[in-house]
């Protein structure tokens, strides 16, 4: 079994608030990530693959295309996009890393060929915070 890693980039806004929550225990539980006016990140994935290689190609899967399927289903939803209002498949979540990185491994996964398994993905916040997610 052989892994392969893809990184892609995208920028996006939000903000940490829980609406059952008063505006001073979203401030306490979550400080200045549930700033009224958002806050922003510059987002780093990685996107883990795994199979064995095709005798022919020497490929696990063409990482051109894996990019292609990355930006289709979800690049081109996040970027420059406020993950609370405007990205689909985050309506009625909290915005956290946590749940962001398990929404898009529900957003890859259909769109891989039967014989590529997503291995795990990693969503860098910021150069010190990040989380991996390896399915359910």
């Amino acid at each position: 079994m052989v892994y392969i890693t893809r990184i892609e980039h995208f920028n996006a806004a939000h903000k940490l608030y829980n609406p059952g929550w008063s505006k001073e225990k979203n401030e306490e539980v979550f400080g200045k990530c549930a700033n009224e006016n958002w806050h922003g990140h510059n987002f780093e994935l990685y996107i883990t693959i795994k199979g064995n290689p095709d005798p022919e190609t020497g490929f696990v899967f063409d990482v051109k295309k894996l990019s292609i399927i990355v930006k289709d289903h979800v690049i081109e939803k996040l970027d420059h996009k406020n993950l609370n209002e405007d990205v689909d498949f985050m309506k009625g979540k909290m915005c956290s890393i946590e749940n962001l990185i398990i929404a898009i491994w529900e957003q890859l996964t259909p769109h891989l060929p039967a014989n590529i398994e997503l291995h795990s993905l990693k969503l860098y916040e910021t150069p010190r915070i990040f989380t991996e997610y390896f399915g359910n």
